[in-house]
């Protein structure tokens, strides 16, 4: 499979535009781990394999286990996830699959009875981003394999 286009070189205002949300969302009232964990679901859904590779590497780099990265797609039938995990997963699937049913009363209800207002909003749209990411990936064919995750701090 061949690269179709690299959105860094023929319209740079698109990346920038992107990594514009993804520095707001690294500030964001959701904590960086839960945040990987929504990328590497949406990626799940959307089939993205560039974003499944990245957002695994992520997951890794961070010290996420690999039961846990592996069973994401069985988060349901785990129990490896906290109930904010599951919730975040919940609220994920019915904003990613909006167009399969739009998003229920229900979904709300469970996702704000576990998030602020605030948090709400930032895991929103942080599933708006990975979302248009994935699209954006795809419709390039950008090639999975190539990402290397940004070296962490030592840990104490």
């Amino acid at each position: 499979m061949q690269t179709r286009i690299s959105y860094a070189r023929s319209a740079p205002g698109v990346f920038d535009a992107m990594e514009s949300l993804d520095n707001y969302l690294e500030e964001s009232s959701i904590e960086r781990p839960l945040r990987l964990l929504v990328q590497m679901r949406a990626s799940q859904i959307n089939g993205c394999a560039y974003c499944l590779d990245m957002h695994s590497k992520d997951l890794r780099a961070i010290g996420e286990t690999e039961q846990r990265i592996y069973s994401l797609d069985a988060w349901r039938e785990c129990p490896y996830y906290t109930d904010r995990e599951r919730a975040a997963m919940e609220w994920t699937e019915a904003v990613t699959l909006v167009a399969e049913g739009h998003v229920s009363d229900s979904d709300w209800e469970s996702v704000r009875n576990v998030f602020r207002e605030r948090e709400l909003a930032d895991l929103t749209l942080a599933i708006a981003a990975i979302n248009a990411w994935n699209r954006l990936s795809i419709a390039a064919r950008i090639t999975p394999g190539t990402y290397r995750p940004a070296p962490q701090p030592a840990r104490s």
